[in-house]
């Protein structure tokens, strides 16, 4: 008689997530348990609602808050080349690729404590236009208004990438008392001059030692007549220069600009972490609610891997990585497979 099948819970199926190391697909998730069928997987997949709200439920408790915070803001595309039917899936730019390609795309923010050197997820969206009409922008901002109303999150000052240094999420983030550093597009035009001369690219600004240490006043073409913001240009190498904008002017010092802006890479390493280590680009499934709960399910496992790492004085790798070593014990013990030479 074939043993019955168990309900998949929302619990049974993060922890396949974490522990899997490879294949994260429903098909593998039933042939390595005997509790649960692929249906019943799928069952699952397709009746929960793994909202962005839940990870905050399970982040918060962890995270150490600080006046000096910093909240991050970024986007990634989960690949998604060789589908054709996964609703979700759009062709899109990714910075991974430096290339359009078929992709679901997450916005993402994350808080950061620079004084422990700590980052957490606190909040993600994924981009369906089609289905809410929202841009990565509309996103954004809608993150941002929850970590000041909701979350009441302490922080500083606000990081993001050129995409979102627009005029109003600029200027929403002045109207909320906070600061901001953002890189400028090369191409954003400006002024330099108090309105003498006319916009133009930041790129083909004209620097003075002076202004190269200390950084320069200036106005960018759309905003407010007296609006004035700081720009910094940031050499970052020989083939790279950055051009950092922020709205606290008594910034003086292009070096704690380009520490600050460093910050902002953590975002960067969520987006590497969860793609390695959690599957959250694993799923197979066609259906957007199945989609949606699987992305959700990978962040949560995400928090989990992130707080043993910080509980355990390990990096997130190290604590991924360890599931395998009582599987190497094992096999050196008692090796499943015989080692023979000819």
């Amino acid at each position: 008689m074939r043993p019955r099948k168990e309900r998949v819970t929302r619990l049974d199926y993060c922890q396949y997530l974490l522990v899997s190391q490879i294949n994260y697909t429903l098909t593998n998730y039933a042939e390595h348990t005997e509790k649960f069928s692929h249906d019943m997987a799928n069952r699952y997949l397709s009746g929960d609602e793994v909202r962005p709200k839940l990870v905050w439920k399970n982040v918060s408790a962890q995270i150490t808050q600080t006046p000096y915070g910093f909240i991050v803001f970024d986007d990634t595309v989960l690949d998604k080349s060789f589908s054709h039917k996964i609703e979700l899936v759009r062709r899109q730019y990714s910075g991974n690729a430096h290339s359009v390609i078929k992709g679901i795309g997450v916005v993402t923010c994350v808080y950061v404590n620079p004084q422990i050197d700590q980052f957490w997820i606190i909040d993600y969206r994924i981009y369906d236009p089609d289905g809410d009409g929202k841009t990565k922008l509309d996103h954004m901002q809608d993150m941002l208004r929850n970590c000041v109303y909701q979350k009441e999150l302490d922080f500083w000052a606000v990081l993001m990438d050129t995409w979102y240094a627009t005029k109003n999420v600029m200027l929403q983030i002045e109207k909320f008392n906070k600061i901001y550093y953002c890189p400028l597009k090369d191409n954003r035009q400006v002024d330099d001059s108090s309105g003498s001369s006319p916009y133009q690219r930041v790129d083909s600004l004209n620097w003075t030692e002076d202004e190269k240490k200390h950084g320069k006043i200036i106005k960018i073409k759309g905003f407010p007549a007296n609006h004035k913001v700081k720009v910094f240009r940031v050499v970052l190498s020989t083939k790279r220069t950055d051009y950092i904008v922020t709205n606290e002017i008594e910034q003086d010092n292009v070096e704690v600009v380009q520490d600050v802006c460093n910050f902002r890479w953590k975002v960067e390493q969520f987006h590497r972490e969860t793609k390695q280590l959690t599957g959250i680009e694993g799923n197979q499934c066609r259906k957007a609610r199945i989609v949606r709960n699987h992305i959700g399910c990978a962040i949560l496992v995400w928090v989990r891997l992130k707080q043993v790492a910080v509980e355990t004085e390990q990096t997130i790798y190290q604590v991924k990585n360890g599931l395998l070593d009582d599987y190497l014990r094992q096999q050196l013990k008692t090796p499943t497979i015989q080692m023979r030479l000819a």
